[in-house]
Formats: C-alpha cells, structure tokens, sequence
C-alpha cells in the first residue's frame, strides 16, 4: 500500500486518467472547424514516423483508351505521385494543484471534483488554442504552431511551401488551392458571388466538392440578412445545435471569431485531415510533486498537425466586405 506522501499523487494521477476518452472529444466538440473534424472521422491517429507523410496523385493515368478486339492496349508505366511530408508539431496544457488546494479538498470526492473542474478549464483553454492556429499558418511562436488553414488554403502568393512542396514552381501549379481576390474588382458580398466561383472551380465539376464552409461573424451575418427569410434554414444534414448555421449550395456555413477578417473558406474533408501520435493524442503524464512549490502538476500533450491530400479542392475568398 502507498505511503501517505504518495496517496495524493496517485488519487490526482487516477482521476485524470478516468477523463482521458472524453478529453479530446471534448476538445473537439468546442467550435466547428474542430466538431467538423471529428464528425467527419477526419481525425487520423498514427503510430510514428519521422513526419507525417501524406500520399498525393497529381496526375491522370493515361493508358485509358477504347479499343477493338485483339487492338493492343497501352501498358505505360504510370508517374504522377508523390509524398508531401507535414513536421510534427506539439501542444500542452497543464493542470496544477496546490497543497493549500489539495487540503482544502481532502477526501476523493472533493478531490475529484477539483480535478474535473481542473480538466474543465484545460479543455476549453486547449480548445482555444488549437482553434486559433489551425486557422493560422503555423509560424506563430517561432513555428511551433500546428500549421493552419492560412498556410494550408493558399496559392503561389500566400505560403510556398506546404508538405515540402513548393507551389511556386510552374511544375507544381496543381498543389495550389483556389484563391478569388474578392478586392481585385472592389465588389462586395452581395455584388459578386465570389463564393460560388470559389465552390464550383473547387469542385472542378466533379461531385469531390466542398462540403463546408466558415467565414467571419460579420460576413456571417452580412450573408444572413441577404437571404429571404424562407431561405434562413440549415441544409438538411442534422447540425449541432450548438453552433449557427446557414446554407449555402446545400453545405453548411458557419463563423468563427478566429477566422481571418474577410475570408471565407470552402474545405473539402476528403482532403483535410488533423493527423496525431497515438502516444501523445490528449494523453496526460502522471501527476509530479514540484521540487520548489508546495504543489503538484500534470500535462495534457497533443502531437500532430493539419494536413492536406489535395489543395486544390480546397478554396477561399479573401478581402471580401461589407460595404
């Protein structure tokens, strides 16, 4: 049986772990992009690997053909893949306990309340803080941030390279996602349905189309008050309550305070994915007695990053307004 100096430890070590299924799904459930991540099963767990390494196809098989009989058929070795290669990146965030708030809360119940509340608070804060990067381009705190949509949703004028492949080479135009300069003519959203041009060239008339949307509160509700009111409904996909909604080519658009002023985002989620380490996906280390304080702390660690198949069935609208 453990001492009485080891007692608090494993009582905090154990009741954090009995959160560790729901702590990513909490994580996860807390804005949209997050929550349409994980509904689309888009959230992709790995054993290891030096990177994350994201197979690509960026040609047509050229040997299809229609022939007669005995014609001989084209058996051409076929190129056209490649890898793009995504650093691991890392997050944390810790929960500490004090002595004086360990006494406070003697016993297990008290001492599993404080830890829920505890885990409460880190979910919501490493919510936060994956929100705002994967709307980021990953260079924040000297880059070490995940990298985000603004890296991720760009052509050869935003960020050169993403996955090790450099979009800025005429070779590889087809690694560029589609960008419309809502700006370039000076039109606004209700002028010019630039969001429609960024849909359809994203789709390539295909049905590998974008299947959600997110934009800023204040285009959000620009959109909103330009529909008839017999046309403010969600599509009929069941959304999460919790998060407005409205339709537009039948997918479902919402807002996030962290999305870049005047850009809309078209994602499609066959190509958008949020890859972490099996080893460090919300997992906590055991509770450790500071060597300096009268206290104790743990962290929840996070090891992935955001990561893309095919850019350019990926879309955005920038320097849009209201005007």
């Amino acid at each position: 049986m453990a001492g009485n100096s080891e007692y608090p430890t494993l009582v905090l070590t154990s009741t954090l772990r009995k959160y560790r299924n729901t702590f990513a799904d909490n994580v996860f459930d807390e804005y949209p992009l997050l929550n349409w991540l994980k509904q689309r099963n888009n959230i992709r767990i790995i054993d290891g690997g030096e990177s994350i390494v994201e197979q690509l196809m960026y040609g047509k098989n050229s040997t299809f053909k229609s022939y007669s009989g005995y014609e001989t058929l084209d058996i051409t070795p076929q190129e056209g893949f490649t890898a793009a290669v995504f650093p691991w990146r890392q997050a944390a965030v810790s929960i500490a306990v004090s002595g004086l708030e360990r006494r406070q809360n003697a016993g297990s119940s008290k001492l599993f309340d404080l830890v829920k509340a505890k885990v409460r608070q880190a979910e919501l804060s490493m919510a936060d803080g994956l929100n705002a990067m994967l709307f980021g381009d990953g260079t924040g705190n000297s880059n070490k941030d995940f990298l985000g949509l603004e890296a991720i949703v760009g052509d050869q004028s935003g960020v050169a390279v993403v996955g090790g492949i450099d979009c800025t080479q005429p070779d590889n135009s087809w690694w560029r996602s589609v960008v419309i300069d809502a700006g370039a003519d000076g039109s606004t959203i209700r002028d010019d349905d630039e969001w429609a041009n960024a849909f359809y060239t994203a789709s390539k008339g295909s049905g590998d189309s974008p299947d959600f949307a997110i934009t800023t509160q204040e285009l959000f509700e620009h959109y909103e008050a330009s529909l008839v009111p017999q046309l403010r409904f969600t599509s009929n996909e069941k959304a999460d309550s919790r998060f407005q909604t409205l339709e537009f080519k039948g997918r479902r658009l919402y807002y996030d305070l962290d999305c870049p002023a005047g850009v809309t985002y078209f994602l499609n989620s066959r190509h958008l994915h949020f890859v972490a380490h099996r080893d460090a996906w919300m997992h906590n280390t055991e509770f450790k007695v500071a060597p300096d304080k009268d206290a104790m702390w743990s962290q929840i660690l996070v090891q992935g990053n955001l990561t893309t198949s095919n850019r350019s069935r990926l879309a955005k609208v920038i320097n849009q307004t209201v005007a």
